[in-house]
């Protein structure tokens, strides 16, 4: 799947401008943004919920027009909340679905099976939790193995043991060859999932990194405690570091005091200070979503 130039404007709403980015077999690629950046209106551009202004969407290396039906019976979706009819029952809206993508009786029982639905199966699905209308939903999206899943926000409503269970299955289907676009805002459970990742701000790409490259984007830093931090701090400037102050921490940023940091253990301690703590942290990828896009100084 590829997006080639996507622009949606509402009136001088530029929702999305000029969003240019890959999905191949086999790849999590998850989409990130805040509130408002145009994740949601990429992700139904995509699947023709709404027009683009401009640009072009390709699935399976074909172009998606208007006449292109045949290429939405190998993609599987879950946008924004799970919809289902309410009067019947799991088995009985999967069993739907599945007559609706030409799919076998048997397609709904191993949907079932798959999102760990059998004690809900026989259950209406206006009585569901939150948690088990979301399986329900991705029951419904991986009907028919397909061979593009687009997720938005795929953990809402699970609890942590549905949160693993969901990644694992996702884990495994791209081991597969299927091709995974999520979008998602719980940043810890992307950092485990995705293998690439692309962020969104304003509505356009403002970056794209391969999941192992975090590293390149990731500060370390040096994180300092002492019961007298006035001393330390000067102490560290007569030694020729620039320590700042954040709460009852100091922070150093310099590579030499973060790749030896028992040199700084060593300078505190002769001038008659020594650590109470002393650790070497990295940003996490929320860390770094938020430097990217403006916001870390509003943490």
């Amino acid at each position: 799947m590829a997006a080639h130039d996507v622009v949606k404007h509402y009136g001088q709403v530029h929702a999305v401008d000029g969003v240019n980015f890959t999905v191949t077999p086999g790849e999590i690629y998850a989409l990130l943004g805040l509130n408002g950046a145009g994740k949601t209106t990429t992700i139904r551009v995509l699947l023709s919920m709404i027009k683009p202004t401009s640009g072009t969407v390709t699935l399976f290396g074909e172009r998606v027009t208007p006449g292109a039906t045949h290429l939405w019976s190998q993609v599987g979706y879950l946008v924004e909340t799970p919809t289902a009819y309410p009067e019947l029952t799991v088995r009985q809206n999967l069993a739907v679905a599945a007559r609706l993508k030409h799919l076998p009786a048997a397609a709904a029982d191993e949907a079932v099976e798959r999102l760990g639905l059998r004690p809900y199966a026989d259950r209406r699905s206006r009585d569901l939790s939150l948690g088990n209308r979301q399986r329900l939903g991705l029951a419904k999206a991986l009907l028919g193995q397909p061979g593009l899943l687009i997720l938005d926000e795929p953990a809402n409503g699970l609890d942590p043991a549905g949160v693993t269970e969901v990644r694992q299955l996702l884990k495994d289907l791209a081991a597969g060859g299927t091709a995974i676009l999520l979008s998602s805002h719980i940043l810890a459970e992307v950092a485990k999932l995705a293998t690439r990742i692309g962020i969104i701000h304003h509505g356009k790409m403002i970056t794209e990194m391969a999941a192992a490259d975090l590293a390149l984007h990731a500060r370390r830093r040096l994180e300092v405690a002492c019961r007298d931090l006035h001393a330390a701090v000067r102490i560290l400037g007569e030694a020729g570091y620039s320590p700042q102050t954040s709460g009852r921490l100091l922070t150093l940023m310099a590579a030499d005091a973060v790749e030896s940091p028992d040199r700084i253990a060593t300078v505190l301690v002769e001038g008659g200070c020594p650590p109470t703590h002393l650790t070497v942290r990295e940003d996490d990828l929320e860390t770094v979503f938020l430097r990217l896009t403006g916001q870390e100084t509003s943490r």
